[in-house]
């Protein structure tokens, strides 16, 4: 995905009293053997973060930030400043790498659980992973909000339910309380292209399964035929998907995978018994939902039914742009972000 979508502990510092790295750099932190949902565990996990911007002395400003499905916070960079989707002269983020993106624990870069005898995860267990370390690690108990997109939106929905007293107001862009049939026809398509390739073994490839399947796959879904027939001539084609290929590429496809499980089990109302309603009671923060109108990839039902149940203000997104909405209208996203952080 693009701008939007697509090791133990370090020396930690204290700054402005928190007892951990700040600074747009790499960091990491450990959570020991982390307990799942499942009740497995992943063993030495540790987690990557990066931090933008200064916290005040009231440490009021707070910005949770999780990424996007196989996305890093070095991808995210960009998006933290004056003008951009957080503005750093007023708030102090701290962009989170999920499990599984490779530099978090994942099946790529864990020498005790390689491949994929790392354990399956859920999007809860990213929220929960994150929580243990903010509350542990820092021992930072309330932000002022969290804001995703795509499984970073998903993370935003689960930390609303998971932890209704942690932020005083969640964004999710893109994002889904609970994949809609289409998404989950999608991504189980994504993995059935992966473990189909010959090259698979089970996890033990030498080489990554499926890159051209998930080029092509990648771009029948991220926008839309309008869209890509606006930037692409006939002619192009062959060089779109040969890119795209060499980007799947470098995605680690344990990895890819084991997000895709978790996104494919996304419900925040497990929970609750299933329920829905009793999942939006237990939310109380305040909550802009920013959906696309066109998105093919986590399509916008379950967020806009969602925003009814918690009286969300709603952003949605008309252009013809797909998943990447949020992109094509980034001025407009980020102001409507800045005016509701700053209500």
């Amino acid at each position: 995905m693009k701008t939007w979508t697509r090791v133990a502990i370090v020396g930690f510092v204290i700054v402005s009293a928190l007892a951990f790295a700040e600074g747009p750099e790499q960091q990491f932190g450990s959570l020991g053997d982390f307990k799942l949902e499942s009740g497995e565990l992943i063993r030495d996990c540790h987690m990557g973060y990066r931090t933008f911007g200064q916290i005040n002395s009231e440490k009021s400003n707070i910005v949770i930030v999780p990424t996007w499905a196989t996305g890093t916070t070095a991808q995210m960079a960009g998006q933290f400043g004056p003008g951009k989707l957080v503005d750093t002269t007023k708030y102090y983020a701290i962009a989170l790498d999920a499990l599984g993106n490779r530099v978090s624990s994942s099946p790529s870069n864990s020498s005790l659980q390689p491949h994929m005898k790392f354990p399956k995860f859920t999007i809860r267990d990213l929220v929960n992973s994150q929580y243990q370390w903010l509350t542990e690690v820092p021992h930072i108990r309330h932000v002022k909000a969290v804001i995703g997109a795509s499984m970073g939106g998903m993370q935003t929905f689960q930390w609303l339910v998971a932890y209704p007293d942690f932020m005083e107001k969640a964004i999710p862009i893109v994002g889904s309380p609970r994949l809609a049939p289409y998404d989950l026809l999608f991504w189980q398509t994504e993995q059935d292209a992966i473990t189909s390739d010959p090259t698979w073994n089970p996890g033990g490839y030498t080489e990554q399964p499926a890159t051209t399947l998930a080029a092509e796959l990648s771009h029948l879904v991220a926008t839309t035929p309008e869209r890509f027939n606006q930037v692409n001539t006939w002619e192009q084609v062959a060089e779109v998907i040969a890119r795209g290929k060499q980007s799947a590429a470098k995605i680690d496809a344990n990895n890819h995978m084991r997000q895709d499980e978790a996104m494919m089990a996304q419900d925040v109302s497990a929970p609750f018994g299933g329920s829905i309603e009793r999942a939006a009671r237990a939310a109380r923060a305040k909550v802009l939902i920013i959906s696309s109108a066109t998105d093919h990839t986590v399509t916008p039902g379950p967020a806009l039914d969602f925003a009814k149940l918690i009286h969300a203000q709603v952003l949605e997104l008309a252009n013809n742009c797909g998943h990447h909405a949020a992109e094509c209208d980034g001025a407009k996203v980020n102001a409507t972000v800045a005016a509701f952080l700053d209500q």
